[in-house]
């Protein structure tokens, strides 16, 4: 036995890469202390593996989760997931499944713990006195649209204590899903307390759909968008990630896609591949993108320092050098000519009260 690698997980090249899912492989997780490799001389062909997707229950004891970095606009995020059926190759969260004892790779987006009681958590954090009424973000981590949000609704029942509470609510997802509360988004909205960013970071349906291969098409995200700006809603589009050398030529279209489609502002961020991300896209790129591999991940290097991954603030959602400086200034034209802001609104917090019900009744106000 080797360590750092779980038994019986297979190596990156013993498996075949599955029909929807994004990751071709599922490697060792990096806190695990055992593995058994495969002799490359017995085994003829790949193993095909069919990861069925499972729910595991996550018996977490809190819902908010709270953070301090001068790069994301929130300070206090809900996430009803753990892990994403959404499968992107290139995701940064998956690192965090290795946290729980599984693999980054088919194993994030295969194996989801969900919060079942996440609404009941969130009431009664917000009605402590010490809760101070500030933007809860989603999908801080994983796609809180993914397709387990379609039965389970553990984000709706989030939305409907934040609507209670006119608490304001910012949500960033992948999914055509978002429409179904547009009700509970609206009524926020009169309060100034919502916004929704649908993350774009290509129009080409094909390639979307072998980078995000269980995340909503192009099309459909664009017709998010329309919607939730006609139920009132302010909606933006992120282009994110923005890909060197694959989906950087997008950046123009997208802005102009979304801006038609009724969006009022915009965000970029360059991809950056901390940790084991690394290994699981390239294997991505090994399998969908060979001949443009070497340009793809030289141009990531470009942005990032000559490594892929930086994991500094302010540079890391932005890149640096010339062509990061290139790509700003494409999305920042194109802002300006489709009469998009740069930036969000400012959600407000004036409205909100107390929850009513066994936790929050005491402390109305």
């Amino acid at each position: 036995m080797k360590p750092g690698r779980r038994i019986g997980a297979p190596r990156s090249e013993d498996v075949r890469p599955q029909r929807g899912r994004g990751a071709v492989s599922n490697p060792t997780g990096r806190y695990e202390p055992r593995v058994r490799e495969t002799d490359p001389e017995l085994v003829d062909e790949p193993r095909e593996i069919r990861p069925e997707t499972i729910l595991i229950e996550d018996k977490s004891r809190s819902i908010v989760s709270t953070n301090d970095s001068p790069d994301i606009g929130f300070d206090a995020s809900v996430n009803p997931y753990r892990g994403c059926e959404h499968g992107c190759s290139y995701c940064y969260a998956r690192p965090t499944h290795e946290y729980l004892g599984y693999s980054a790779g088919l194993d994030f987006e295969s194996k989801i713990l969900v919060k079942r009681n996440a609404a009941a958590l969130l009431r009664a954090e917000l009605a402590k006195p010490s809760w101070k009424p500030k933007t809860v973000a989603f999908s801080g981590v994983t796609d809180c649209y993914q397709p387990a949000e379609r039965n389970l609704k553990l984000t709706r029942g989030c939305l409907e204590v934040l609507a209670e509470c006119r608490n304001p609510a910012g949500i960033v997802t992948k999914n055509h899903l978002v429409t179904r509360d547009a009700d509970l988004l609206s009524e926020l909205a009169k309060f100034g307390a919502s916004c929704v960013v649908v993350s774009i970071p290509t129009l080409d349906a094909e390639l979307s759909g072998r980078l995000e291969p269980r995340a909503s098409r192009p099309v459909r995200r664009l017709a998010a968008i329309e919607a939730l700006a006609k139920a009132g809603i302010p909606v933006g589009v992120n282009v994110a990630p923005i890909i060197p050398g694959l989906t950087d030529s997008d950046i123009a279209r997208v802005i102009q896609a979304a801006a038609n489609a009724g969006a009022t502002f915009a965000g970029m961020t360059m991809l950056r591949l901390p940790l084991t991300v690394a290994p699981i896209f390239t294997a991505w790129l090994d399998e969908n993108e060979p001949g443009r591999k070497e340009k793809i991940l030289n141009r990531v290097r470009e942005v990032r320092g000559g490594k892929l991954n930086e994991s500094g603030f302010g540079d890391r959602m932005r890149g640096h050098g010339i062509y990061a400086e290139q790509a700003r200034r494409m999305f920042e034209l194109s802002c300006k000519k489709h009469g998009i802001a740069s930036k969000g609104p400012k959600l407000a917090a004036a409205h909100f009260r107390r929850p009513r019900g066994p936790q929050g009744e005491l402390f109305e106000t």
